[in-house]
């Protein structure tokens, strides 16, 4: 029986404005011309993620041929690529990530590519696991990138996004866990607040927290994206007109931060990882770790600190390596992004 044909949904105006509608952008293999145009002027085409601070990463990797190296957050596959290419065939790669969706898009992507199970290895696994992802081998070079994917912010149905209506879920892996809905109604309001600013030093948080909380007294519920953010927005209702929308923002993605961290045990898992780090590395490997909120940039910079000290590292970075004025003009999701690196002793 012959399969019926589709038709695409169409889109009013001359623009997709919805995230599925953006079938150029989700299709970058197929429409190249159209997504080289999003990425020429500064965006990020939906279902994609611009890899950051790749040349600063490989300069200090020093990657050879041969080697074996780590990419403990695999994402959209941008790093895994780039250090793929420096082993020029020879060694191994082994990369995990925890999101079922997209780790098993790239494994696709990179195995079109070329990179098949005889070069890149990739486990479904917290990078907090990293002992677990090749027992018994030692890594000459190590990569995390502590962010989340865009792929992952710009699909409404993450609900990492308060830019577009959803469900408040924030898991990186949609298949196990509690969503950040079922995670607010779990907390009290002092939890939450404290919450707020452990995660995110949110400054207005006993507020934000209050207004959360009357919500589920009046009976009301706390579900959506659009939810929270409207919250939040009444509850900063009292600043001056001016200062208002940007203060809103701000807040909005602190408490999305604070959220996310806490739904996935974010923190959690970077202490494993930064603790198990130095027991998988070779003598003399490489490690590189990019952050992007002073949170997670902190326990880095402590741990490297401490583990310099103790002499379990010969060199550690004193100061954090930012983007590029120009690559950040590029990608302005990389304004953020702070590396820092360590080599084992």
């Amino acid at each position: 029986m012959e399969q019926e044909h589709k038709r695409r949904v169409r889109y009013q105006g001359t623009h997709p404005r919805n995230f599925r509608e953006k079938y150029k952008e989700l299709n970058p293999e197929k429409y190249g011309d159209d997504v080289e145009k999003v990425l020429q002027s500064g965006k990020t085409p939906a279902g994609m993620h611009v890899p950051i601070m790749v040349k600063e990463i490989l300069d200090f990797l020093e990657i050879q041929p041969g080697q074996t190296g780590f990419d403990a957050t695999l994402g959209y596959g941008g790093h895994t690529r780039k250090m793929l290419e420096q082993l020029q065939g020879q060694g191994h790669l082994y990369a995990t990530d925890v999101d079922p969706i997209e780790s098993e898009k790239t494994r696709k992507r990179l195995e079109d590519l070329g990179y098949g199970p005889e070069i890149l290895t990739i486990r479904r696994m917290n990078f907090g696991q990293l002992d677990q992802a090749a027992p018994g081998i030692l890594f000459d070079f190590v990569l995390a990138d502590l962010g989340v994917s865009s792929m992952q912010i710009d699909d409404p149905e993450r609900g990492f996004t308060f830019k577009y209506d959803g469900p408040l879920d924030l898991r990186l892996d949609p298949t196990s866990g509690v969503t950040a809905a079922q995670r607010l109604r779990e907390l009290d309001e002092e939890e939450l607040s404290a919450m707020l600013v452990e995660n995110s030093d949110e400054p207005y948080a006993d507020r934000i927290a209050r207004a959360v909380f009357q919500v589920f007294q009046r009976g009301g519920t706390v579900d959506t994206t659009k939810q929270l953010a409207a919250i939040i927005e009444d509850a900063l209702s009292f600043l001056p007109t001016g200062e208002r929308k940007e203060a809103v923002k701000k807040s909005c993605q602190r408490a999305f931060q604070a959220l996310r961290i806490d739904v996935n045990s974010e923190f959690e898992s970077l202490y494993s990882f930064l603790d198990k780090l130095p027991g998988v590395l070779k003598p003399g490997g490489r490690a590189a770790i990019l952050t992007f909120h002073s949170g997670e940039d902190r326990l880095v910079k402590q741990a490297f600190k401490q583990q310099l000290r103790a002499g379990v590292y010969s060199a550690a970075a004193q100061e954090v390596t930012r983007p590029s004025a120009e690559e950040c003009f590029r990608n302005p999701r990389a304004r953020s992004t702070k590396l820092r690196w360590a080599i084992r002793a």
